[in-house]
């Protein structure tokens, strides 16, 4: 067995950043071993999804395609990618952990005597691969023992998009026997957020607010700066809590997971739950009064000061230099 396998999802025709992520992974899991990149992607049109992966970093990749596969099932996924597993005998496979992906991937494994590593935050030599455990608290170190392949899905946020490179690749087509029979599951309509869902995950500046607004009537402040900024706004639980902001607005372990070039957090402490939430930001600006606060040990540059005199001089300050 050799390389890795990197299967890729599309929804509603599109192949989120996740995906990106999960390709970087797979070619830093390539470095570390030797092995070559296959992405792989399912459904009964594949053509353009297969372009776009090839110019994206993956030297090679296959399109699985059937009719039968133009609808996700976990039936059906799950039979095609064993089917390729089977011919392909990667040594990895790679996933984006989504919804989707918890759905199927742990009976793919299991149909192949395995188990899933799921939720990897971080690929070390060995390979060696952490995911975090009690919501952040703690983190374990996994290793794949035995034969056969080896599972792996990875947190969003976790890995960067932009080192999955952009080498051009080969795009082939793979045509899995299945057969009606094989789909227990009848698909229904798929789940469609609000139209005014926020995908905070692919937002590159990012504006958050903590309990140190004190109260709703001082959001404008913040809002100000984000506006300023061309920022997202976002939010720790309890202001989503508190109904200040919509839920769709919060980070962290029950909320969004973000990735953003720039995380500026304005007055909050920094609990454990909500830095779950921003391990993948390039860097931290945190405001807060209290210069113990948690959520300088992860900054990259922290202000100790009253936010209501920081942040309107640091709107201004963006205002003018932007002119």
């Amino acid at each position: 067995m050799s390389g890795i396998l990197v299967v890729l999802e599309v929804r509603a025709g599109k192949l989120g950043a996740i995906n990106w992520e999960a390709l970087a992974a797979g070619q830093k899991l390539a470095r570390l071993t030797g092995g070559a990149v296959t992405a792989a992607v399912l459904g009964a049109a594949t053509e353009a999804a297969g372009a776009e992966i090839a110019a994206k970093g993956a030297a090679r990749v296959v399109r699985v395609e059937h009719n039968l596969l133009e609808r996700y099932t976990s039936d059906g996924f799950t039979a095609a990618l064993k089917q390729l597993i089977d011919k392909e005998q990667p040594a990895y496979v790679v996933f984006p952990h989504t919804y989707q992906v918890r759905d199927f991937a742990p009976a793919l494994a299991t149909r192949c005597g395995q188990v899933l590593i799921g939720d990897v935050i971080a690929i070390g030599d060995g390979p060696v691969f952490t995911r975090q455990l009690m919501q952040g608290k703690l983190s374990g170190d996994y290793k794949h023992a035995g034969g056969g392949t080896c599972f792996v899905s990875v947190q969003a946020g976790a890995f960067r998009a932009g080192e999955a490179g952009a080498v051009a690749g080969s795009v082939e087509a793979f045509v899995p026997e299945l057969d009606a029979a094989q789909i227990r599951t009848k698909p229904g309509e798929p789940f469609r957020e609000s139209k005014q869902t926020v995908d905070l995950g692919s937002a590159p500046l990012i504006v958050s607010v903590g309990r140190g607004i004190k109260e709703a009537d001082n959001l404008p402040l913040v809002e100000a700066l984000a506006s300023a900024l061309g920022a997202e706004m976002a939010a720790s639980r309890p202001i989503c809590d508190a109904g200040w902001l919509p839920m769709e607005r919060q980070v962290g372990s029950s909320g969004q997971t973000v990735a953003p070039k720039l995380y500026l957090a304005v007055g909050i402490s920094g609990a454990i739950q909500h830095l779950v939430g921003i391990k993948g930001s390039q860097c931290v600006v945190a405001i807060n009064k209290d210069p113990e606060a948690p959520i300088f040990e992860v900054a990259d540059y922290g202000i100790v000061g009253d936010l209501f005199e920081v942040v309107p001089a640091l709107t201004e300050a963006v205002k003018a230099a932007k002119g």
